[in-house]
């Protein structure tokens, strides 16, 4: 009698996904031929005991390992009933299989807490995702999946509004809600002809890029701040260090002196994107008379101190006083720095495509968005094209 061999395989190709975890595989044998099952399950490498083939040092450990007994008990299950209906023993039998044990707890947030952990999403994906949980869990305790209505949607905007959040921040949410219930429905807890958003259409407005004009970057260069707010000074480098190089928050804050690199003409800083995982190479000395050197030599003995940052939330209150402080009257925040950076770089007459390099961008419609140009710009324009006019006459 022919039998197929199980086994639980962790990281088979031998490489990490971007979030540094790797997918475990139920792996069937039988004469000499393997096949590979996803269980959807993505480890980081100490939490896999290879030994034993078991989850370990996971907040849900004992539920994952659970679920992959089940789902190999699936396979052999469907092998046993070959058997007994007298078929040819083969890893074809299995090809059939579901890919992945579906989870069927009984409440929306068992649901969506569990399938945000289990993810392959970034972290910063699962964030936003869980920032939604946490604003549906405040808006009602309990939901189970048939709450999922259309006047549901209705009255959770209707919340997020009285909360004084913005359209596009409202938005925002009931897209991470949109993708809980695709899920649910991909994953057969819910009935697709009960999809709420068949009606409800999520409303947004054309956001616009907050930028610092030449004038008020030069305010903040030139604030001296009262010793009251001395300690706002580290978040105000920070936010300059991001206006020379156009930084996203998140790349700020992953930052090391290993990703400084220096040839014999220039310091260049080298890193990967920690939202796109695009590499970016920026020259510090040809950025803005190479002020961003500056700031780093300012911090130079101690630059782990000078790339670890506050929340993201916290930074943008203290930039509020910052900007009071600076009299700067236009409300901006830290990822308002990456759109000066743009804005600037293409006032000083950067073409487009060299911003979307520098910033990282894979498509130029996304520089696009961030190049705002100032009515300064378009009169330099305007008499360049002038001035070339009559050179050529």
């Amino acid at each position: 009698m022919k039998k197929i061999n199980y086994r639980l395989v962790y990281n088979r190709k031998k490489s990490l996904n971007n979030e540094g975890k790797a997918l475990v595989q139920v792996e069937a044998y039988l004469e000499s031929k393997k096949i590979y099952f996803s269980t959807h399950i993505y480890l980081y490498p100490e939490q896999w005991d290879t030994r034993h083939a078991i989850i370990i040092k996971h907040p849900q450990e004992e539920e994952l390992n659970r679920m992959l007994q089940e789902f190999m008990l699936k396979l052999q299950w469907k092998e046993l009933k070959a058997w007994k209906e007298g078929k040819d023993i083969s890893l074809s039998l299995l090809k059939d299989t579901p890919s992945h044990y579906k989870h069927h707890p009984a409440d929306f947030f068992d649901f969506g807490e569990h399938w945000v952990e289990n993810s392959s999403r970034k972290e910063s994906t699962k964030h936003n995702l869980q920032t939604t949980l946490a604003l549906l869990k405040d808006f009602k305790r309990s939901l189970t999946f048939e709450d999922f209505t259309y006047s549901f949607l209705q009255e959770f905007e209707t919340y997020l509004r009285k909360r004084q959040y913005t359209i596009n921040t409202i938005a925002k949410h009931m897209k991470h809600l949109k993708t809980f219930i695709n899920e649910a429905i991909n994953q057969d807890l819910m009935d697709s002809s009960n999809y709420p958003f068949r009606k409800y259409k999520i409303k947004m407005t054309e956001s616009k890029h907050t930028f610092l004009r030449p004038e008020e970057i030069s305010s903040l260069e030139n604030l001296k701040l009262p010793l009251r707010w001395s300690h706002l000074q580290h978040t105000l480098d920070a936010f300059l260090f991001c206006c020379y190089t156009g930084l996203r928050y998140s790349d700020f804050t992953h930052l090391s002196s290993d990703n400084l690199m220096k040839d014999q003409k220039q310091i260049w800083l080298v890193f990967t994107s920690v939202k796109t995982g695009v590499e970016t190479r920026l020259p510090l000395r040809l950025l803005f008379q190479g002020k961003a050197l500056l700031l780093l030599n300012k911090y130079r003995k101690d630059l782990e101190f000078f790339f670890r940052l506050k929340k993201n939330s916290l930074v943008n209150k203290e930039l509020i006083r910052i900007g009071k402080l600076a009299q700067i009257t236009q409300h901006f925040s830290f990822h308002s720095a990456r759109h000066t950076n743009a804005s600037l770089l293409i006032y000083q007459g950067a073409q487009i495509t060299t911003v979307q390099k520098l910033l990282g961008h894979r498509s130029i419609k996304t520089t696009q968005g961030y190049s705002n140009i100032f009515s300064d710009t378009i009169i330099k324009d305007l008499k360049r094209c002038c001035s070339h006019e009559k050179t050529t006459k």
